[in-house]
């Protein structure tokens, strides 16, 4: 079939794959299974061979997938539910102080969304906001903003959360490479979108607690976790992985500290380890039977189920425009374009998330977009990871009424629509700029 053609039908079952998801309110998961089908079909796949493309790229996509997302789900709801979260927000203000609260809910907000899913650690912590933006008589965005953009980058940006992971299977990328780009990305967005540009709008929007609001201080029967052990079980997972890459830097191929390393850091290694380690010191360790911990990591499944899902619906996508051809010729066009892949991959996932709203689905469908030019290009190593985070990052930008994080925010803080797109949209447009702009900085020193 001839290329042109190819090309029409790609373009094609984007805009079918939009109507469905934002026209129909089909699940992005039945979209994107429905439209790698016509999609294999139009492009003049054997029906057989399409079948076997579904099943290849589930299966391959999921492999890894299902597993770090389930880890890191029951990893995070161990976190919630012993009441890690609000120790970490305690300390961090008693740390900063209260005149700099907003710094300490940004890099509170930061590390919590590491392992906790963002609007379970937005509501966890919401009755902070409240409780500040009372006592002090500011603004809810002054307190709310840096918080959410703590939450906002570390969701997007770094892995064990789902968006990050999804994009680095797909487009074949080291997580140690994700999570150090990722880190390095998100600290100065965290700073601009937080601290810096919820000082602004607070003084310009003023909200006090809305009046259908009536949340209460989550109470605990059981004395909160520490401070160090919240600290040391989020971060050993991340360090693990990181060694796992870096000792492929730094060490020959068949040494056995090399070989111990790149065992440990596996993301399957790491993060069994770090649920163990979690069900037994948040767990069992502080009273809970076991057989409460197994029923407080089955109910983790339940939102991890839809994510993998959508996952694995973006690995057939990404593997019928492999198998039919589409992609070759996709990856061509844009291998001839003037734009380096790092921008082309921010641009698509900036045009889906802008269409269609959802961030999972804009980074699926941009990953499977951009594969095949990966490919083409021989694109290895770091550059995969900043491309991954540059999908991120396109995936996070302007936010608006398509969004269900656009209206979490509204309702907790009482705003309007217009006042919502003043700062919440600005927020996440912030973020995604920074990000963008730190990993094409870094594009130029690594290839």
């Amino acid at each position: 079939m001839a290329g042109s053609t190819l090309i029409m039908i790609a373009v094609a079952s984007i805009f079918v794959l939009l109507f469905l998801v934002m026209r129909t309110k089909l699940h992005a998961f039945v979209a994107l299974l429905l439209v790698s089908l016509l999609l294999g079909i139009a492009a003049g796949m054997p029906l057989g061979d399409v079948i076997q493309s579904i099943q290849n790229g589930m299966g391959g996509t999921l492999g890894f997938v299902a597993v770090v997302v389930g880890l890191g789900a029951m990893f995070g709801k161990m976190l919630e539910v012993s009441g890690g979260a609000e120790r970490l927000a305690a300390t961090m203000i008693a740390k900063f102080g209260e005149d700099k609260a907003p710094w300490a809910l940004g890099v509170t907000g930061f590390i919590v969304a590491i392992p906790v899913f963002f609007d379970v650690g937005f509501i966890i912590l919401v009755p902070i906001v409240y409780s500040l933006a009372k006592k002090t008589g500011k603004s809810l965005l002054h307190y709310g903003i840096p918080l959410l953009a703590g939450l906002a980058v570390t969701h997007s940006f770094i892995p064990p959360t789902p968006g990050p992971i999804a994009v680095a299977e797909l487009v074949g990328a080291e997580l140690g490479w994700v999570i150090l780009f990722g880190v390095l990305a998100g600290i100065p967005s965290m700073i601009l979108a937080g601290p810096v540009f919820g000082r602004y709008i607070g003084k310009r929007i003023h909200l006090t607690i809305p009046d259908y609001m009536d949340i209460k201080e989550q109470e605990y029967d059981k004395e909160l976790p520490s401070f160090g052990m919240i600290i040391s079980l989020i971060l050993i997972p991340l360090v693990l992985i990181l060694f796992n890459t870096l000792s492929a830097v730094v060490l020959d191929e068949g040494n056995q500290i090399r070989e111990i390393l790149t065992f440990l850091g596996h993301p399957f290694v790491a993060l069994t380890i770090a649920t163990i380690l979690t069900f037994f010191f948040l767990g069992t360790r502080r009273g809970y039977s076991r057989q409460e911990v197994q029923d407080i990591a089955t109910k983790a499944l339940e939102p991890a189920g839809i994510i993998i899902l959508v996952t694995g619906a973006g690995g057939v996508f990404k593997q019928v425009l492999i198998d039919s051809g589409v992609g070759d010729v996709l990856g061509q066009m844009m291998g001839d374009s003037a734009l380096p892949p790092i921008v082309l991959a921010f641009m698509i996932a900036s045009a889906v998330r802008v269409a269609q709203g959802s961030a999972t689905v804009s980074m699926v469908t941009a990953a499977g977009l951009i594969a095949p030019l990966l490919e083409i290009t021989g694109t290895t190593g770091p550059a995969l990871g900043l491309i991954v985070i540059s999908i991120a990052a396109g995936a996070t930008v302007l936010s608006h009424v398509n969004d269900s994080g656009f209206w979490l925010v509204n309702r907790y803080f009482g705003m309007s629509v217009k006042d919502t797109l003043k700062s919440w949209t600005v927020m996440e447009t912030i973020i995604g700029l920074t990000g963008f702009v730190v990993v094409l900085v870094l594009s130029f020193f690594i290839t």
